[in-house]
C-alpha cells in the first residue's frame, strides 16, 4: 500500500481521478430528492480551476484562507483547493457562533480588511471622489473584485465585528468627511440634523468620539438609539419652535452644525453659530432650494461647507477609529442574501435606526 502521510488530500483526489475518473467521488443532497454528483473527475477538475484562480488573485504558499460558506460541495471545494495551491484553509463555515468565528479568525492569523470604496478624481490622499464601488463601478455583489492596495484597510485586532464593520464605509465615510472639513474638535458645541439616519447616527457617534458637545435633532421614536449613540442633548423634529429648541438645548451657541438635511433651519440657525463657526452639509432633504442673508457669513466669519463622501485621508482616519474601538455602529437588521428583498422592503420603510446587514 502506498505511504500516504506525505500527501495532501488534494493529491489523493488527483490520483483518484487517474484511475478512476468515472466513479462518484461526491453526493450531495438536494430538496426534492434529486442528488447532485461529482465523479473523481469532475471533482478533480473543479479543485484545480478553484486552486489556479487563487492563485492567480495573488494567494502564495503558505498564505492562511478563510473560506466562507455553507457546508456544500462548494465548500469542500475551496477547501480541496487550498490544499492543492500550497496554501493554509481556516474553515469559517456559517454554523460558527460569532465568538466561534472570531476565536478562528484570530487564531489563525488571518488579516481582515476594510475597503474604501470610492473612485477619486487623483490618486493624492486628498482626492475628492467622482463615483463609488457598485454604483459607478461594478462590483458591490461580487464574489470577487479588485481594488487598489491602497484602498485597503488593515483592521485585524478591532473588537468590532465583520457585520459592524460592514457599516462603516458609506455613512460613516461621509460623517467623517463632514467633521474632518469642519475641523471639529474636542469641547466644540456641535448640532447633528437628521440624527437617526444613517450619516446622521453616524456623526452623533463619531463626534462624541472626539470629544465635541452633541446636540442631536431626532424624531421621538429613535431618541433613545441617538442618546446611546452620544448624544448630550436631543431635540425632537416635531418640536413647535425647532430653533427656540435648539437654543434651549445648546444655550451656549454652536461651534459648528453638521447638516444631512438643509431647508429653512439654515438660515434660522445661522444666528447661533459663534464668530468663526462652521456649518458643513451634505444633505437637502428638508428643502435644497433656501435664502439667508449672506451679510451673516461674512460680518461673523462664518464658514459654509459643501461636503460629499470622504477623501482617502478621511478613509484613513475613520478606519483608525475602528480599528481602536471608539465607535460601535449599531445594526439594526440582519438578512441573508437570498432575503434581499426583505432587507429592502424595511429599508424602503425609514423605521430603523441604524444599518441593515446583508451577509451571503
Amino acid at each position: 500500500m502506498q505511504d500516504l502521510r506525505a500527501s495532501t488530500v488534494a493529491d489523493v483526489l488527483r490520483r483518484s481521478a487517474a484511475r478512476t475518473p468515472g466513479r462518484v467521488a461526491l453526493r450531495v443532497a438536494e430538496s426534492g430528492g434529486h442528488d447532485r454528483e461529482w465523479t473523481y473527475a469532475e471533482l478533480d477538475a473543479a479543485v484545480t480551476r478553484a486552486a489556479g484562480h487563487l492563485l492567480d488573485i495573488g494567494a502564495a504558499k503558505g498564505d492562511r484562507i478563510a473560506v466562507y460558506g455553507k457546508n456544500s460541495d462548494a465548500y469542500l471545494i475551496g477547501f480541496l483547493a487550498c490544499a492543492r495551491a500550497g496554501l493554509v484553509h481556516v474553515p469559517v463555515n456559517d454554523s460558527l457562533t460569532g465568538s466561534d468565528l472570531s476565536y478562528v479568525l484570530a487564531q489563525s492569523g488571518s488579516t481582515v480588511v476594510l475597503v474604501d470604496p470610492a473612485l477619486y478624481e487623483t490618486g493624492s490622499d486628498d482626492a475628492h471622489p467622482i463615483g463609488l464601488l457598485g454604483s459607478e463601478a461594478d462590483g458591490g455583489f461580487a464574489q470577487y473584485v479588485v481594488v487598489a492596495a491602497t484602498r485597503v484597510h488593515t483592521m485585524t485586532g478591532s473588537p468590532l465585528s465583520d457585520e459592524q464593520l460592514a457599516c462603516l464605509p458609506i455613512a460613516y465615510g461621509t460623517a467623517m468627511g463632514m467633521l474632518e472639513r469642519a475641523r471639529i474638535a474636542a469641547g466644540e458645541s456641535v448640532l447633528v440634523t437628521g440624527a437617526s439616519g444613517g450619516v446622521g447616527l453616524a456623526l452623533v457617534q463619531l463626534a462624541a468620539a472626539r470629544g465635541a458637545r452633541v446636540t442631536a435633532v431626532t424624531t421621538r421614536d429613535k431618541s433613545e438609539f441617538v442618546s446611546r449613540a452620544g448624544a448630550h442633548a436631543l431635540v425632537h423634529r416635531d418640536a413647535h419652535n425647532t430653533p427656540e429648541a435648539i437654543a434651549r438645548a445648546a444655550p451656549e451657541g454652536l461651534d459648528a452644525v453638521t447638516d444631512v438635511a438643509g431647508g429653512d433651519l439654515v438660515s434660522q440657525l445661522l444666528p447661533r453659530l459663534h464668530e468663526g463657526g462652521r456649518w458643513v452639509i451634505a444633505g437637502a432633504v428638508a428643502g435644497p432650494v433656501i435664502s439667508f442673508d449672506l451679510r451673516r457669513l461674512y460680518l461673523h466669519n462664518l464658514a459654509l461647507i459643501g461636503s460629499s463622501m470622504h477623501t482617502p485621508t478621511h478613509f484613513g482616519r475613520l478606519a483608525e477609529t475602528a480599528r481602536h474601538g471608539h465607535i460601535t455602529p449599531r445594526v439594526a437588521a440582519r438578512y441573508q442574501l437570498t432575503d434581499i428583498h426583505a432587507a429592502q422592503h424595511e429599508f424602503a420603510q425609514h423605521a430603523h435606526a441604524g444599518k441593515i446587514t446583508i451577509t451571503p
